[in-house]
């Protein structure tokens, strides 16, 4: 649930569209919200563009087009990054492999959760329609419900 930044200290308060596949910050009383929960955090695990690995090849074709955070190579952790590899599916078409690389790419982006301890376990599910991926994540948290997100992602290649 998301507060006013003026109460609460945390993350500030990404809503995600599902129809146009991004977020924006979000607003209470013309203030930017927080998110103490974890949508947020979910969200830009997804959303942010990891570096590709070596082996990976890029939508655009390009080998250099490796992407991610500048900020990596200075993580506190040795090969830590930020972000999703799910950008390497745009311009994929709607099948079965790319929906099993989707759920892979979702679960190496949230990872982290589980390492740092913020949740103990974590429930990926894929849904594939001809114009869109849905990505299903289910957060297990010590001592709270389980938490249920969805985000979408539109393919740039239709079958």
């Amino acid at each position: 649930m998301a507060t006013s930044s003026a109460t609460q200290l945390a993350d500030l308060a990404l809503t995600w569209n599902n129809s146009v596949g991004s977020a924006d910050l979000s607003l209470i009383d013309l203030d930017l919200a927080s998110d103490a929960g974890l949508e947020t955090a979910v969200g830009l695990s997804l959303g942010l563009d990891r570096r590709a690995e070596p082996d990976d090849v890029p939508p655009s074709g390009d080998p250099t087009d490796r992407r991610g955070w500048w900020a990596d190579q200075f993580a506190d952790v040795e090969g830590d990054r930020i972000g999703s590899r799910l950008w390497l599916l745009d311009r994929s078409v709607s099948t079965a492999e790319n929906g099993r690389r989707a759920e892979e790419h979702a679960r190496e982006a949230l990872q982290w959760m589980l390492d740092d301890r913020v949740v103990s376990g974590i429930d990926v599910t894929i849904e594939l329609t001809a114009q869109a991926l849905f990505i299903g994540v289910t957060l297990h948290r010590p001592g709270k419900d389980p938490l249920a997100l969805r985000f979408a992602h539109t393919w740039d290649a239709l079958t």
